[in-house]
């Protein structure tokens, strides 16, 4: 829809962070009141933490919504580098742990085969009503990265398929992964992406190339970006 949407600028990182949780509470108690179910897309990484902590207090009725991940390493949730694993430790609990959790992960004996499995899944949840993403410093989101042998069909808009496998490579990443496509995220009815620090801005502001512009360029409805220092 817009190739260079406008960075919404926070002071510090807690304050991004109530932003993009209050955002996604909001979107999701509107698809509430509108269809009686809600879909939220996560992400891994550091900065959306804080995120999920904030979610986690708040009184929806997550029994009426699903949740999945925009990415995930070809690992075990039982792993520390599991973004399954943070959901269920950060978001899924206290207020939050009635919420229906669809992984992408499975113990398909092969990436490729849980994406198949994944794609079944995750589906029916969408379009999404709110998907929070992060963002690398080469433009990479969810795990569609530049130079991989994946990134043109997971940047295909008009792909057809929601989940991918993506392997290891160079420059990234450096271990197998699933991840959600550009046709399944451009449907979001609310994107944040939420990113920290002036490089990320920078790639935000002064580049088009990258997967992230793709995105910006493709979504359906505008897509925010949160950015703090």
């Amino acid at each position: 829809m817009t190739s260079r949407p406008e960075v919404e600028v926070y002071p510090d990182a807690e304050q991004a962070a109530v932003a993009a949780a209050t955002a996604i509470a909001d979107w999701l108690a509107a698809g509430l009141d509108e269809n009686g179910r809600a879909s939220f897309v996560g992400t891994g990484g550091s900065s959306p933490g804080p995120v999920y902590d904030l979610l986690a207090t708040l009184p929806l009725p997550w029994e009426q919504i699903s949740v999945t991940l925009s990415d995930e390493r070809w690992v075990p949730p039982t792993s520390p580098d599991s973004n399954e694993r943070q959901l269920r430790e950060r978001l899924l609990v206290g207020e939050a742990a009635g919420a229906a959790f669809v992984p992408l992960w499975s113990d398909a004996p092969a990436a490729e085969e849980a994406a198949e499995a994944a794609e079944l899944a995750v589906a029916d949840l969408f379009p999404a009503d709110v998907v929070l993403l992060g963002m690398g410093e080469d433009g990479h989101f969810a795990s569609l990265f530049p130079g991989n042998p994946a990134l043109e069909e997971g940047l295909d808009p008009l792909g057809g398929s929601f989940v991918i496998a993506v392997p290891a490579g160079e420059p990234a990443p450096a271990m197998e992964r699933l991840s959600l496509t550009l046709y399944a995220l451009k449907q979001a009815f609310l994107t944040i992406v939420l990113i920290r620090g002036e490089a990320k801005r920078r790639i935000i502001e002064d580049r088009d190339d990258l997967p992230i512009h793709a995105l910006f360029r493709a979504a359906d409805m505008p897509v925010r970006v949160i950015w703090s220092p």
